[in-house]
């Protein structure tokens, strides 16, 4: 029995073990070509070597990213807090609030989800090109186009849903009686209360809008609007390719993903569990 049980465990720490070094190799090949040349970088070098300032200093003088990270945050900042106020606020209604019509209204939310991003694209940009027309500084190449479609998505709607079918009515009915508009209850009772949810759907929405790449490189036009992976595509898409520039752009624009993934873990894991219950 006792070696039964051992066998177990070690087959469990060796999976772990395993899947463990699968994960972490690619992030360990990241750090260690930012030290290394790019030819050293092809070869498939696993060892640091000692041109760091060399890449970072070519990266800085060839690429325009830091222009673009401005960029990219601006639109990850905005977007984030954009949809998921916008998102939690349908799902707070259509969970809370009662009246005929609804279900129908939210089953066509859920069926947009089946339809691909790219069947929307051309249609999004002949409205974009419309917008431009009218409002030249809210339409194609502009930061603004970026932002707009996605200011509230279904799955973030049916994500808030879920999670407000746990909230208790109970301090609802409370705030009814102490005379908050239905305004207030959402402001200063639902959002406080469900900040575990806000946290996980603030990170997924981020950490979307940072890494977003097609609907960007269809509307923007200019060098000067492009956002991290529109220039990281850019530096790896020419004839003579500077793998070290390269690595090291691509680290330096994983660290605010991973700085908000990690101080937000505990609520992110909270908010999802939530929403599977």
């Amino acid at each position: 029995m006792k070696q039964n049980l051992a066998m177990k465990k070690f087959f469990m720490y060796f999976f772990l073990i395993i899947t463990s070094i699968m994960f972490f190799f690619p992030f360990y090949f990241l750090v260690v070509s930012i030290t290394n040349a790019s030819v050293d970088i092809t070869r498939g070098r696993l060892l640091p070597g000692t041109h760091f300032m060399e890449n970072f200093r070519t990266m800085l003088e060839t690429t325009i990213l830091t222009r673009s990270v401005w960029n990219s945050t601006i639109i990850s900042i905005s977007q984030t807090f954009l949809s998921i106020f916008i998102s939690s606020l349908a799902g707070y209604g259509f969970e809370v609030h009662k009246s005929r019509g609804k279900e129908v209204i939210y089953n066509i939310i859920l069926l947009s989800m089946m339809i691909p991003f790219a069947a929307l694209m051309v249609p999004l940009f002949r409205l974009f090109g419309t917008i431009s027309g009218l409002a030249p500084g809210l339409g194609i190449d502009t930061l603004f186009g970026v932002i707009l479609p996605y200011v509230s998505t279904a799955f973030l709607v049916f994500f808030f849903r879920q999670n407000t079918k746990m909230f208790p009515k109970e301090l609802l009915e409370a705030g009814r009686m102490d005379g908050l508009s239905e305004l207030g209850l959402f402001l200063k009772i639902y959002i406080p209360t469900m900040k575990t949810t806000y946290a996980a759907a603030g990170i997924v929405t981020f950490m979307g809008a940072w890494n977003n790449y097609l609907w960007p490189l269809v509307i923007l036009q200019s060098p000067r609007n492009y956002t991290v992976p529109l220039v990281i595509s850019a530096m790896g898409s020419g004839y003579t390719i500077d793998y070290g520039s390269v690595m090291i752009a691509i680290f330096f624009t994983t660290i605010p993903t991973a700085i908000i993934f990690f101080v937000l873990q505990k609520h992110f894991v909270a908010g999802m569990v939530g929403s599977i219950k």
